[in-house]
């Protein structure tokens, strides 16, 4: 068998029997088929999943789908990475072990006992929550084993002020799960369950406060009613809660994410976003602008965009002085998504108020509409763009860069 492959760009070759024989590529969690082959297991699982069930290799019937870790080879796979890491290889981590399926079942039991003592069914529920943590396998495992109905019983079992750590420890697993239509209907259409978790949304510990959070933007999401997403939005201090974990003042990325999900999600109920505007979004929107990443700023700027579509919520957005230079600012430099959202902020914002017309040709807005509608962005952003220099044309100094032969060819005049 040949010793090794192509050299990589790091100077070094992979010795051949460390790659994986279905991607090529250097294993990090090698194991072996009932076929004797080995492969690298997000690989083979990959394989099998799309319906495969011969042996890549050898085409022999795959009897058995166990897949069994081949710790000699992981080992010798590290040595190698430390011996040559002076050409930037870096050490694989030692992968941590699937679930077993027989002790999830074990675990779910346990914690759903009423019969058990607390501290044994918080335990349970404490490993659960670690094996839910590690891995997208071992989600899989416990969604397959009613894991949600079991968890959805905990969490509403006793819903009132003294609510145990039985129910934020469920809370805390069922937040990593995606619902069903039915579940998420089991939530909203009990007030009782929708007020229960907006009462854990002002709870001492930021923790299960993102929880309740959490699972609020997964039960808006998860449902087609728009009655039953309007009830919920309608909950007293539900915006509240939600914008109250925005203004976390400590640095908590996960708030941020959870956050932002969860008042996008309320804030598609068109009838409930002046409770938004009133409840602080907008402030808190403009405020943490620039921290989130890439995919919550775009929900960001969206949900900005759903509130300017309300006269309070323009009201609001204007009156923060950094609304507009923000727009500006960031209105090319997030993704298409984001420049849409942008533009059509900037629109709804200059459409109402000559202040803001002044602020944005001030922030620079006119050279960064030029290159946008000569750019390769949506259609959408490109008709929003366009208005937007419209209605903006009396607002042009005479010196300015759109007046000037340099874009005698811009595609966006005549008027």
């Amino acid at each position: 068998m040949r010793a090794s492959l192509d050299p990589l760009d790091v100077g070094v070759q992979i010795p051949y029997h460390f790659r994986c024989p279905i991607s090529l590529e250097l294993m990090r969690d090698p194991v072996t088929v009932c076929t004797g082959q080995t492969y690298d297991r997000q690989s083979i699982e990959s394989w099998v999943a799309t319906g495969n069930t011969t042996c890549p290799v050898t085409r022999a019937p795959l009897s058995d789908f166990t897949l069994i870790p081949n710790h000699t080879l992981r080992r010798l796979i590290q040595e190698w990475c430390v011996a040559n890491r002076a050409f930037g290889v870096e050490r694989i981590p030692t992968p941590k072990q699937p679930a077993d399926p027989s002790l999830v079942r074990s675990l779910l039991n346990q914690a759903a006992a009423e019969s058990n003592h607390l501290n044994s069914r918080l335990s349970a529920l404490r490993r659960l929550r670690g094996l839910a943590r590690d891995s997208e396998k071992n989600r899989s495992v416990i969604l397959a084993n009613n894991a949600r109905e079991i968890l959805l019983a905990i969490v509403f079992t006793r819903m009132d002020s003294d609510s145990s750590e039985l129910n934020h420890e469920s809370l805390a697993i069922l937040s990593m799960f995606p619902l069903s239509e039915a579940e998420c209907i089991f939530v909203a259409s009990d007030p009782n369950r929708v007020s229960y978790l907006v009462s854990l949304l002002f709870h001492n510990s930021i923790d299960v406060r993102v929880n309740s959070a959490a699972l609020i933007e997964i039960v808006v999401a998860g449902m087609r009613s728009p009655d039953l997403r309007a009830q919920i939005s309608n909950a007293d201090d539900v915006f509240e809660g939600v914008v109250g974990i925005l203004n976390y003042p400590l640095a908590y990325p996960r708030a941020l994410k959870v956050g932002i999900k969860a008042l996008f999600a309320l804030c598609l109920v068109k009838q409930h976003r002046q409770r938004a505007v009133n409840a602080g979004a907008v402030e808190a929107l403009i405020d943490r602008l620039q921290d989130f990443v890439k995919c919550d700023a775009e929900r960001a700027l969206a949900t900005i965009e759903l509130l300017s579509r309300i006269p309070s919520g323009c009201a609001a957005l204007a009156s923060h002085a950094l609304t507009v230079p923000l727009l500006v600012k960031i209105i090319l430099k997030i993704s298409e998504r984001a420049t849409e959202y942008a533009a059509g902020a900037l629109l709804s914002l200059c459409s109402a108020s000559e202040q803001a017309q002044k602020e944005a040709v001030a922030a620079g807005v006119l050279i960064q509409l030029l290159l946008l509608v000569q750019s390769d962005c949506t259609e959408r952003a490109k008709r929003k763009a366009q208005m937007l220099l419209k209605l903006l044309r009396d607002c042009w100094p005479e010196d300015s860069v759109a007046n000037s032969d340099d874009y005698a060819c811009s595609d966006v005049v005549p008027f």
